[in-house]
C-alpha cells in the first residue's frame, strides 16, 4: 500500500519533491500545504490548504508529510517548519534516491538524497537534511540537523559537518575537521581545518595565467 504524503510549499523545491516521489511505487503525494495567504488553491494538479488546518483535511494518522523548504536563512526556516510539522503529529518521509549509492549508518526524518550521491559507510546523517545530486560524503562522517548539501561537493572521511550549515557546489572539506554550526561554505571553496561558527568561506576564483595553452607543452 501506497503511503500518502502532503508536501509542504509550492515553490521549485516542492515541484522537484513531487517529480521525484510521483514516480516512486512507494508514495501518493495527495496535495501540498503551505502558510496562509493562499494566492491559487490548486499546485500541480493537487490542492493546496492552509497549513494551519491541514490535519482537518488530512489528519497526521492517516497521511504523512515531507517540508520541501530549500536552505534560506541558513536552513532556519526550514527547521521551524519542520518543528511545526511534528508537533502537529506528522511523520515526515525520508527519501533516498534509489540511483545513489547509500552505505551509511543511520538517517533522520524529512531528509532528501537525490541521485549519484555517494554515502560511505558508518555516515550518519540527522533529521532534515538536503543533499542534491552528486555529493561524496567520506566513511565515518556525521552530517548534524537542517544542513543543505548542494551538488558535487567532497566532505572527506570523519568531518562533523555542523547544524544549519550550508555546503555550496563543488566544496571541498579536508578530513577530520568540523564545520561548525551555521557556517555557509560557499561554491568552489576547499576547507582544510575546522570553522569558527556562523562563518562563512568564498572560494577563490580561478585567475587567467599570463601564458597561452601552446607554450605550457601539454
Amino acid at each position: 500500500m501506497k503511503e500518502k504524503l502532503v508536501i509542504f510549499g509550492t515553490g521549485l523545491f516542492a515541484e522537484v519533491v513531487h517529480y521525484y516521489l510521483s514516480r516512486e511505487e512507494q508514495y501518493e503525494v495527495v496535495a501540498f500545504t503551505k502558510d496562509a495567504p493562499i494566492d491559487d488553491d490548486v499546485f500541480l494538479g493537487l490542492p493546496v490548504v492552509p497549513f494551519d488546518s491541514v490535519e482537518s483535511v488530512y489528519p497526521p494518522c492517516e497521511y504523512k508529510m515531507f517540508v520541501a523548504v530549500g536552505y534560506r536563512k541558513v536552513n532556519q526556516l526550514r527547521a521551524n517548519i519542520f518543528d511545526q510539522v511534528k508537533k502537529k503529529g506528522y511523520s515526515c518521509i525520508t527519501y533516498i534516491s534509489p540511483d545513489c549509492t547509500y552505505h551509511g549508518k543511520s538517517i533522520g526524518e524529512n531528509c532528501f538524497i537525490m541521485e549519484d550521491n555517494t554515502i560511505q559507510p558508518f555516515v550518519e546523517i540527522g533529521n532534515n537534511v538536503i543533499l542534491w545530486s552528486g555529493n561524496h560524503v567520506g566513511h565515518h562522517s556525521k552530517i548534524d540537523d537542517h544542513c543543505f548539501i548542494a551538488s558535487h561537493a567532497v566532505i572527506s572521511g570523519s568531518v562533523h559537518v555542523g547544524e544549519y550549515s550550508f555546503i555550496g557546489v563543488n566544496a571541498t572539506m579536508k578530513e577530520a575537521i568540523t564545520i561548525a554550526p551555521s557556517c555557509i561554505i560557499g561554491a568552489g571553496s576547499l576547507i582544510m581545518k575546522s570553522t569558527p561558527e556562523r562563518s562563512v568561506y568564498v572560494g577563490v576564483r580561478s585567475k587567467k595565467i599570463h601564458l597561452t595553452s601552446d607554450k605550457l607543452g601539454v
